[in-house]
């Protein structure tokens, strides 16, 4: 498992360890929670993305697909046997008008929605959890913190 670098972060400086702890937070991750991505671009936030849907595909004995981050879209929705997640990225969206026009959080309940980009967000809904990649002094490591759940 990954292992803590200082105050809370946890040491991502492996796609293995990105791996690693996307399975971790695949057993805790339950229908309704929202999942807010921060970070920089290319600091890990679709990679850990795309290792969390592809567990939940494996799980469910679905097809692994690419999981790529939805930028010019804002959204790619993935089936599974029970339920979807939703996978936004709002890197270009600019105004709250532009989010109230997704409707991200209506029906969750039935859902996983996961967010990268949502700084424009101000109003945050329940069920959140929110990782903060990062890169460290050095550029070689990477790290997240957790909040709203304990892993």
């Amino acid at each position: 498992m990954p292992i803590a670098i200082s105050s809370g972060k946890i040491n991502l400086s492996s796609e293995k360890r990105t791996e690693e702890l996307a399975f971790k937070f695949f057993k805790e991750l339950k229908l309704g929670y929202v999942v807010f991505l921060y970070g920089e671009m290319g600091v890990g936030k679709t990679t850990f993305v795309r290792y969390l849907i592809n567990k939940f595909q494996t799980n469910d004995k679905l097809k692994i697909t690419e999981v790529t981050s939805p930028t010019f879209n804002l959204l790619n929705q993935y089936q599974l046997n029970e339920f979807e997640i939703n996978h936004y990225d709002l890197f270009r969206v600019k105004s709250i008008e532009e989010i109230k026009n997704l409707d991200l959080f209506e029906n969750i309940s039935n859902s996983i929605t996961l967010i990268e980009w949502p700084e424009i967000i101000k109003k945050k809904p329940k069920n959140l959890i929110e990782l903060t990649f990062e890169y460290e002094k050095d550029h070689q490591t990477r790290s997240v913190q957790i909040k709203g759940l304990n892993l």
